[in-house]
């Protein structure tokens, strides 16, 4: 059973959480741990994947998800290597972002902090387990963690060494804790006194839901519902290339191309193109509109419908439309997508801004896959999910996205009543202050600490 209480109060600080992220990075307590217990991870994780290939067959759960549950051999290698890349990220916590010289002797400080304590509610994917408590470590926030049932064994199995690491260094294990039911979530979704944020992972029903009964603030994206569109200036070997890696890559993620715009100029050149790149493809299928159609293969390309332009296939399935212009397409994915990521590919610079400057989404790329729409290779390090909400988090989440702020100001005896009046005591100055870059290096902060 969980236990929150204990872990508040929040602080920007270097204190405890701040001291725990030093000893992980230093020790390297959080790798070795799993390192040791790598045998009963694979063990249970083998378990897990045993009974969702019976799930699969059964029809109780979908390919998708069976898809990312492995967590073994090479995936464990990367994922012990993701951990150490974001140990040695540098520190979110007490960075000074503004500093401002209000008045004399009236100094203020934005610094960041920890959020406070995070839900993480995710399917499958157990190494999101590990990516999520190393940023949420890293970043000074404590963490609840509710993954699939389908994961159930592999995660209690990382949970239980990473809260060891913590209590190997002398600090609460509960900083990282395990929700096992759908019942601990639903009470934990009321909790909005002891837990901060809530970061939903996975189908559009689960994020859906979570946002419905919850309390706490929820931050996340339902659908993965991403575009690509080749312009009728693109390089058609070159779209080919990054429509195969979008869709094939790996069709089960969130970053996945679902949908295939293509300029109506260049379909009779570019489809027979993009078919003879996806042959060797298992389970290659087009929903294509009347125009795109003639010009894909007939034996696994149907009529398109008006709801495939808003399905999330996870698979090799995309729906696929001819459009008249640029403009046209831009008005497609503002009006279908999920606002998650999309993707141009001509050599005209001109349609190339158009498109980034007009579509909504939170990641708008030219000439790239969609599949670059990740924390990691952002250079976040990892993230704990993909934010779609309109708000100072959007795209890939990582250790930004998991501080928030705190004003500072130091003052001697300042009224706002003394700046007004006729004969003001005070005048207000805001003027930069140059130089402070972290806590430390705050004037009033280095008297304390020397």
């Amino acid at each position: 059973m969980w236990a929150i209480a204990p872990l508040k109060p929040r602080t920007e600080n270097p204190g405890m959480m701040k001291m725990m992220v030093s000893d992980l990075k230093t020790e390297k307590r959080f790798i070795r741990h799993l390192v040791e217990k790598r045998t009963q991870i694979e063990e249970a994780n083998a378990q897990d994947i045993a009974d969702a290939d019976v799930a699969v067959k059964a029809g109780k759960l979908s390919s998708s998800l069976f898809k990312r549950l492995d967590v073994s051999g090479a995936k464990f290698d990367t994922l012990l290597k993701g951990i150490d890349e974001i140990l040695n990220l540098p520190d979110p916590i007490g960075q000074v972002t503004y500093a401002n010289k209000v008045a004399e002797g009236l100094d203020l400080y934005r610094l960041t902090c920890p959020i406070g304590v995070l839900l993480i509610i995710f399917e499958a994917r157990p190494d999101a387990a590990v990516q999520i408590a190393s940023l949420a470590m890293k970043s000074g926030n404590a963490l609840l963690l509710k993954g699939g049932k389908e994961a159930q064994r592999s995660n209690a199995a990382l949970v239980t060494a990473m809260s060891a690491a913590l209590r190997d260094v002398g600090l609460p294990a509960d900083c990282i804790q395990g929700v096992d039911t759908r019942t601990e979530v639903a009470e934990l979704l009321k909790q909005d006194k002891y837990i901060d944020l809530v970061i939903p992972r996975g189908s559009n029903e689960l994020v859906r839901s979570i946002k419905d009964a919850s309390r706490i603030p929820v931050l996340g994206h339902a659908d993965g519902i991403c575009a690509v569109y080749v312009d009728s200036k693109a390089d058609l070997d070159k779209a080919a290339k990054i429509v195969v890696d979008s869709k094939t890559h790996y069709c089960a993620a969130c970053n996945s191309m679902e949908t295939l715009l293509v300029h109506q100029d260049v379909c009779a050149n570019f489809l027979p193109k993009l078919a003879a790149a996806l042959a060797g493809k298992e389970d290659v299928r087009y929903k294509a509109d009347p125009v795109c159609r003639p010009h894909l293969p007939s034996g696994i390309t149907e009529p398109a419908q008006e709801e495939d332009f808003d399905t999330e296939f996870l698979c090799h399935t995309m729906a696929v439309k001819a459009v008249a212009s640029v403009q046209e397409a831009i008005d497609h994915i503002n009006s279908h997508s999920s606002g998650h990521t999309e993707s141009i590919v001509t050599e005209d610079p001109v349609a190339a801004e158009a498109f980034l400057s007009k579509v909504d989404s939170a990641g708008v790329y030219h000439n790239c896959s969609t599949r670059f729409a990740d924390g990691f290779r952002y250079g976040f390090g990892a993230e704990v999910g993909i934010s779609t909400n309109r708000i100072h988090a959007r795209g890939p989440v990582g250790l930004e996205g998991l501080v928030i702020h705190k004003y500072r100001m130091y003052g001697s005896g300042h009224t706002a009543a003394g700046f007004s009046g006729a004969s003001p005591e005070h005048t207000f100055l805001h003027a930069p202050v140059r130089g402070v870059d972290r806590v430390e290096d705050i004037p009033q902060a280095k008297k304390v600490r020397t």
